[in-house]
């Protein structure tokens, strides 16, 4: 999973595809956290195009050198003949190029787990990693792209952020893959109608992390003779908590780090204000954001600031937020569930160092992000793709990898007790909660306005004119909405 941001940086990103292009027509940002592992995967960007060797080939560790030019250029016809090919045991055969930034950390365990999987159901493939400058896929992919020499699937977030490739021909529907898995007999309908456009999905989700939650140190809350047992139930009665603490001494109530993090705390604010239906309606246009309700809402978010460090500076990444408040200086973050592997390599202890819950004013609400891979048009091996894509989206892929990455799987047919007790609580949420898009992850919106919210939210770290901020945000919603 990318470590998030499509926002802090987008707008750089954006020069670079720019360049690479030499158009407007694939231009996309580069991958931000998705959340990220405990090892951090580097989010720098890259113009320079990387020699790769056809004859290099990894299957348990990710190759910077390793080239499909040689078989991705097939017809439209040829295209369409190796799409329709019906599925052959052991797999199609030959090599399945695919680009992924799973390239470090529990991420890089989870894939080795999955490729283990592979080799055993599709011994007639040979899956070949086409990550480069260490998980950081984005350039390359938009070379090849852009020169119809794609890979034979990519990784990208699951939702709106796949829209310019929609868009742009480039990726091409899945409904045969998920049908096949299942639909929604296995995976639940609220996430296949986050995924789908014009009727049609085009990826499938291999994991889903949960983006509205608080982390919280239940020794720091004591000491300032609150009950950490007791959550509080909107923003409001949680404001009045951090005011508590930090008049108890604590200098640094709640952490937070970068742009994206400080984006992923508005869109958590904005869920807790507004509720479900209103905030989804805010990307459809049916929830206004000059309205009074996303007023309140910034209003929070404003206050909510007022208690982190705001000295810090803007580029600052999630795991230092996550430290704090394991070490006992900050009482709480807001941040997605990737968490867990951040104070397990602490070796804090679930329920007694660390206790967690969902961001006040959502419980009854997952706020989702998933990683996902796609079926590019013009790709050749497209039944070997399609082979990938069965294992990512099995019943068994989905364990082998979440229980080595720390998400949980996006299927529903998921035994909780297989998995640790966060992820317990998680499936059971992803089971039976209302399902909404993550803003900062690229569920809710398209790489453009998320580039557009994430600029806004920058500028507001530095100004603190909410009310400039609440009309930077209604104008990247009437720029960017469909």
């Amino acid at each position: 999973m990318r470590r998030t941001p499509l926002v802090a940086g987008l707008a750089a990103v954006g020069l670079v595809i720019a360049a690479c292009a030499g158009d407007a027509s694939t231009s996309s940002p580069a991958p931000p956290p998705s959340g990220a592992s405990t090892s951090t995967v580097s989010e720098a960007t890259s113009s320079v195009a990387v020699s790769r060797s056809d004859t290099a080939d990894s299957e348990s560790t990710l190759s910077t050198d390793t080239d499909l030019s040689a078989s991705t250029t097939g017809s439209p016809s040829e295209t369409a003949a190796t799409t329709s090919s019906p599925a052959v045991p052991g797999g199609a055969g030959g090599k399945v190029g695919v680009y992924t930034w799973w390239a470090a950390g529990l991420e890089k365990d989870g894939l080795d787990a999955l490729l283990a999987l592979f080799r055993a159901e599709y011994p007639n493939d040979r899956f070949v990693s086409l990550a480069v400058n260490g998980g950081d896929t984005q350039p390359q992919l938009e070379i090849d792209l852009k020169h119809d020499n794609p890979p034979d699937s990519f990784q990208w977030h699951a939702g709106a952020e796949l829209s310019d490739y929609i868009k742009n021909g480039q990726i091409q529907p899945v409904d045969d893959v998920i049908a096949e898995l299942g639909g929604s007999a296995v995976f639940p309908q609220g996430l296949l109608d986050r995924l789908t456009v014009d009727g049609h999905i085009y990826s499938v989700p291999a994991n889903i992390h949960r983006v509205n939650m608080v982390w919280a140190n239940p020794k720091v809350i004591t000491s300032a003779g609150l009950d950490p047992a007791v959550i509080p139930g909107d923003m409001e009665a949680w404001i009045a908590d951090l005011a508590k603490i930090k008049a108890s001494g604590v200098d640094t109530p709640l952490t937070v780090g970068g742009t994206w993090t400080q984006v992923q705390l508005l869109e958590n604010v904005l869920l807790a204000d507004l509720g479900a239906d209103k905030y989804t309606g805010l990307f459809d246009g049916s929830t206004d954001w000059a309205g009074t309700d996303v007023t309140a809402a910034v209003a929070d978010f404003a206050t909510l600031l007022t208690f982190t460090d705001t000295d810090a500076a803007d580029g600052d990444d999630w795991p230092a937020s996550i430290d704090a408040v394991a070490d006992g200086t900050a009482a709480y973050n807001v941040m997605g569930d990737w968490a867990v592997a951040e104070f397990n390599s602490k070796k804090k202890v679930d329920g007694t160092d660390y206790t967690y819950f969902p961001t006040p004013g959502t419980d009854g609400v997952f706020d989702f992000l998933a990683d996902s891979f796609t079926l590019p048009v013009r790709a050749k091996n497209q039944a070997g793709a399609k082979d990938w894509l069965t294992l990512i989206g099995s019943a068994e892929g989905q364990k082998a990898f979440n229980l080595a990455k720390g998400s949980i799987p996006a299927r529903s047919d998921t035994a909780a007790s297989d998995y640790p007790a966060y992820q317990q609580t998680a499936i059971a949420s992803w089971q039976n909660d209302v399902i909404v898009p993550s803003i900062a992850h690229g569920s809710a919106v398209n790489l453009a306005w998320g580039s557009d919210i994430g600029a806004a939210v920058s500028e507001f770290h530095a100004s603190g004119d909410a009310t400039a901020l609440q009309s930077e945000l209604a104008a990247a919603a009437k720029k960017n909405a469909d």
